[in-house]
């Protein structure tokens, strides 16, 4: 059997993807992703998996530049000849569709996120929603990474409540993500923030929260790993000189940053299901994030850490302060509180094998 997977960028693929890829391999599955190249393509080859380069504008809304797209996916799904294909995120599924519907092949879409499109009524929502419509009518399997998600593209009327399936977002490697014990110092707090450095992430109010805890005289500081995409580089270098910023931009290996924290936060406006939310919770490290469908679900609220309104710096200042003024023990605990429930509901290798479940039963039905 021949399966095509149609991703934005081969990092991302490696880092959420590798399990699942791993596991078609090792059933005799022969295994083709058209990806951008950016990091980890020789980690994807190393798997097993043959790569072809197909360049994407994630966030661009040039029409020629995504018609393009569009006929790099037909010419390589011509010569690939998968007999089916899975894809992950907007772009992927909207024209990776197109592509499989003109070809008559088989497919499976991954809704890992709604992004900006959904936010607000108007003439960009209308498109997307069109275009999701058109894209995945002929879907065997639309996965999703929470129910929210899922309501909404079946009460839009995109797809059926057949096609349907939702996971437990990716998943987490438990192993790989394993306990880490909590810092036996809290002089200062470190808050630590994995993502990329933009507004739709929650980075002006995580910013506005620690400066003014900062400034009220408690003793934090705040990590952040991530790429930027928007120009966040003169505050940041503002706030570094303060010196309660630490930047590390984009790292290969985020565990040690992780182990070294004390609390994850993530005051994101929209997710499919945030894996770094879920990696942090395995690590052991309570989670401050969003009381937003995709955040909400890795967390107890209380109990392996908080949600704070989205869209809230004072929700999500007195939120952190909240934290801050725990006993080091109550912190240890939450962690190992998260832990437990990543064990029990996210469970990578379990939703590789329910991924690769639905997927063969749909291509049967």
């Amino acid at each position: 059997m021949k399966i095509t997977i149609i991703a934005n960028n081969s990092n991302g693929l490696y880092l959420f993807r590798r399990n699942l890829i791993g596991e078609l391999v090792n059933k005799g599955v022969n295994v083709t992703a058209l990806t951008p190249f950016d990091m980890d393509v020789d980690n994807l080859r190393a798997l097993g998996a043959e790569l072809i380069e197909v360049p994407i504008d994630r966030r661009g809304t040039n029409p020629v530049s995504d018609l393009l797209l569009l006929t790099r996916y037909i010419r390589n799904l011509k010569s690939v000849k998968p007999d089916a294909v899975i894809s992950y995120t907007i772009k992927p599924n909207i024209y990776g569709g197109f592509a499989c519907r003109l070809l008559r092949i088989p497919y499976c879409a991954n809704i890992t996120g709604l992004g900006t499109a959904f936010d607000n009524p108007g003439l960009l929502k209308f498109l997307v929603t069109e275009l999701n419509k058109i894209a995945l009518k002929k879907a065997k399997v639309v996965f999703f990474e929470n129910n929210a998600n899922k309501e909404l593209f079946v009460n839009s009327g995109i797809i059926k409540e057949r096609q349907a399936h939702v996971l437990n977002g990716a998943g987490v490697d438990l192993d790989l993500f394993s306990l880490k014990k909590y810092p036996d110092s809290d002089d200062p707090t470190r808050f630590l923030f994995i993502g990329r450095i933009m507004k739709e992430k929650g980075i002006d109010e995580l910013l506005q929260a620690v400066r003014e805890l900062v400034e009220k005289g408690e003793k934090c500081v705040l990590d952040v790993l991530g790429s930027f995409e928007e120009d966040y580089s003169d505050i940041f270098e503002q706030y570094e000189k303060e010196g309660w910023l630490y930047y590390y931009g984009q790292q290969a290996d985020v565990r040690p940053f992780i182990e070294n924290s004390h609390c994850f936060v993530l005051p994101s406006y929209h997710e499919g299901m945030a894996n770094t939310n879920l990696e942090s919770a395995s690590s052991g490290r309570p989670v401050i994030t969003s009381n937003i469908p995709g955040c909400m679900e890795a967390v107890l609220d209380n109990v392996s850490g908080f949600l704070c309104k989205v869209r809230n710096a004072d929700s999500l200042k007195d939120t952190m302060e909240k934290f801050l003024h725990l006993s080091k023990e109550k912190k240890a605990a939450m962690g190992l509180e998260g832990r437990k429930y990543m064990e029990a509901h996210f469970d990578k290798r379990a939703i590789v094998q329910e991924t690769i479940e639905a997927i063969m039963q749909s291509l049967h039905d």
